[in-house]
């Protein structure tokens, strides 16, 4: 790239990335405070609630990055042409290919961004995601029993807890065994804490005390301990095989699915949807500076608002972004919808570089034929008229 090619790609860029992260970390912000209740009612540590809602990054990424380029490629035109740098740019003979060179360069490396999103980062992090949630689901202590409550669960335990402490503790608990026929034990301690040894999850119990008592006898064993394990996994009933949607299986599976499986005979339209809106995404950043250029790269005075075309370079992108999404959803229900996927970007991009590279001629075609025009109406109207006898 030439030094003014540089120099605008500076200014674009600046601006890109200024919307990306602004947009990213205000969006990100309002969802990481409905994950809150990770922390204060499931008694999560603060790593597993950034770590949650890091997850959630890279779909945050894909979805605003195509409008913040929109918005970067609107903000560095309108500012060149409000230093009147475009207007002295195309006085000087710079042709639109060149001037349009720098904010090419610029979507297509956001292109190359989604498409590695997309395809390979997404996939992955909603799988993770949907790992984890499970996990923190499945916890007995943070999802099941209530603070200050007794639950019964159906395999024989009775489990109580008089108040949650710091770091996740457990103060006051009481559990009661009765799984083994004619054999009670209840479980009494000051504090307990989760925790997983050996990949296994226990509650450690601490300064306490056991006490066992068979069917039809008055006569009790109690032993006091400082510490004492309770394996939590008797708890819980025994997982279930995970079934992942199609937006958190990784592209190879959507490429090759096990055709044999229920879930994809059931889905299978949502998995081909999937495929082909993953494929698709890179075509948006492209289509969305191809519409913002087509509608301000034209050098104007300052007198000449561009309001007009700024909100019709906007209400193009909303148009082609609903316009994306009915495909998308067409082509979940036909296969034969899958081409308008495709064709739905790619007609925007079309039809933007007409405007961009074939516009000034258009113009000035409109233009001789309408003075063409106005010359042949003023011919008519000076010819002399024969009078009436």
């Amino acid at each position: 790239m030439t030094q003014i090619q540089r120099y605008i790609f500076r200014i674009a860029l600046g601006a890109f990335l200024a919307c990306l992260l602004g947009l990213t970390g205000t969006i990100w912000v309002t969802q990481a405070l409905r994950e809150l209740d990770l922390i204060t009612a499931k008694g999560q540590t603060i790593l597993i609630f950034l770590f949650i809602t890091g997850l959630s990054l890279p779909t945050l990424i894909t979805v605003i990055a195509p409008m913040a380029l929109f918005i970067a490629v609107i903000h560095a035109l309108n500012k060149l042409n409000g230093d009147s740098e475009l207007i002295v740019m195309s006085a000087a003979g710079m042709p639109p290919r060149r001037l349009f060179k720098p904010f090419f360069t610029l979507a297509l490396a956001v292109s190359f961004m989604v498409a590695f999103l997309t395809i390979q980062v997404m996939p992955s992090s909603f799988q993770e995601l949907r790992d984890v949630l499970t996990r923190v689901r499945g916890d007995f202590v943070a999802n099941i029993v209530k603070e200050g409550q007794f639950t019964t669960l159906d395999n024989g335990i009775t489990f109580h807890f008089r108040e949650r402490g710091p770091n996740g503790g457990l103060n006051g608990l009481f559990i009661q065994d009765k799984r083994e026929p004619g054999k009670t034990v209840v479980y009494l301690a000051e504090r307990g804490m989760v925790t997983e040894i050996e990949g296994q999850t226990y509650l450690v119990l601490e300064k306490g005390s056991v006490h066992r008592q068979q069917k039809d006898s008055r006569d009790s064993s109690i032993v006091t301990f400082a510490r004492y394990a309770v394996d939590l996994a008797a708890f819980t009933p025994p997982d279930s095989d995970t079934i992942y949607k199609p937006r958190e299986r990784s592209t190879s599976q959507l490429f090759f699915p096990d055709r044999e499986e229920l879930y994809f005979k059931l889905q299978k339209g949502r998995f081909r949807a999937e495929l082909h809106d993953r494929l698709s995404s890179w075509l948006y950043p492209l289509a969305f500076a191809f519409i913002a250029f087509a509608a301000l790269g034209d050098p104007r005075t300052t007198r000449s608002g561009r309001g007009l075309s700024v909100a019709g370079a906007v209400v193009a992108v909303v148009v082609l972004r609903i316009a994306g999404f009915a495909a998308s959803s067409a082509a979940a229900r036909s296969q034969g919808a899958v081409f308008f996927v495709y064709a739905t970007p790619l007609l925007a991009i079309a039809l933007s570089s007409l405007l961009i590279f074939h516009g000034a001629r258009m113009r000035h075609a409109n233009a001789t034929l309408g003075r063409r025009l106005r010359s042949l109406t003023d011919g008519f109207a000076r010819r002399p008229r024969l009078g009436t006898s």
